[in-house]
């Protein structure tokens, strides 16, 4: 189990009493990326076929659903927000008043056309990842939460770079990269690399 403890550039590191909820007997980071992978393809069938609106994507309710999919058969703590402070995103005790404000603000863009589609998806995601509300897998959660919207809204789904992100590399790097550069205010970059 230590070696699930390590962690990369923009992960954010699991506590032991978050690690205890594995469900399944892993060994190695590999393997855990491996096995969050299969349930995250599952998750995305689901949320292609599910007939949540796009508008309605922006709820508590939705965005628990979709990260217990992505994550139910790997954590036990799947689609539940946060209990503990981590290196990234905003204290716990302000998540659902936070999220509240993200989705009032989605459904306002996408009911008055404030931003293309795909800029309201990708100011979704990233304020998803600023929050940080789950204790993992919130990049993933918030990239394939925007991919949906996209989607659902007529548009092709986001690329994002073209290859994994989970991986050190690149690709990765830029993504990262990006994310500062909206935490800032800026989401042109990030909009750009959402697209490549």
């Amino acid at each position: 189990m230590t070696a699930l403890l390590t962690s990369n550039g923009g992960n954010t590191p699991l506590s032991p009493e978050e690690l205890v909820d594995l469900i399944p007997n892993l060994a190695t980071k590999e393997e855990l990326n491996e096995w969050e992978r299969e349930n995250i393809l599952q998750a995305r069938d689901w949320a292609v076929r599910e007939r949540t609106s796009a508008p309605d994507m922006a709820s508590d309710g939705y965005v628990r659903k979709l990260h217990s999919k992505m994550f139910d058969q790997t954590w036990k703590w799947a689609g539940t927000y946060r209990r503990s402070e981590k290196n990234i995103g905003i204290p716990f005790t302000e998540i659902r008043e936070q999220l509240k404000a993200l989705f009032g603000d989605v459904r306002y863009w996408l009911e008055n056309k404030t931003y293309a589609t795909d800029e309201i998806a990708v100011r979704f995601h990233h304020r998803l990842v600023l929050i940080h509300p789950f204790p993992n897998g919130n990049g993933r959660h918030a990239r394939l939460i925007a991919d949906v919207l996209a989607m659902k809204s007529g548009r092709p789904s986001l690329t994002w770079g073209s290859v994994s992100l989970i991986k050190p590399g690149e690709a990765r790097d830029a993504y990262l990269r990006a994310l500062r550069v909206a935490d800032g205010g800026d989401s042109a970059p990030l909009l750009a690399f959402a697209r490549s």
